[in-house]
């Protein structure tokens, strides 16, 4: 059974996570094509925008990644699963002492 292809994630996930840096991609293409002039556009603004969206390409990439071992790891790690007798179930309201002082036999 292979763990990595069960655990999953949705795109609109990875889309709010890299909102910020969606919007800074955005600003920088628009800015790279209003400082360009004119009859140069594509010479002054290629470069930028092709490392801006590298960085970018990057960026998501390594935030994929970074959410699936996240999710990996959570999936993994269950509590209640790896310690059977850790008294979890046993935790509750204190009984009371029997009223002679004696203790009682465990249930």
């Amino acid at each position: 059974m292979n763990q990595d292809r069960e655990v999953r994630f949705e795109a609109a996930e990875l889309r709010q996570a890299m909102q910020a840096e969606f919007e800074q991609l955005l600003a920088e293409t628009a800015q790279a094509l209003n400082q360009a002039r004119d009859g140069a556009i594509i010479a002054d603004s290629e470069r930028i925008v092709h490392e801006a969206m590298a960085r970018f390409r990057q960026k998501v990439y390594e935030k994929a990644v970074q959410m699936k071992a996240d999710k990996a790891a959570k999936a993994a790690f269950s509590p209640s699963a790896q310690c059977p007798g850790n008294g979890a179930a046993r935790q509750g309201r204190p009984r009371r002492k029997p009223s002679d002082g004696q203790r009682r036999d465990p249930d």
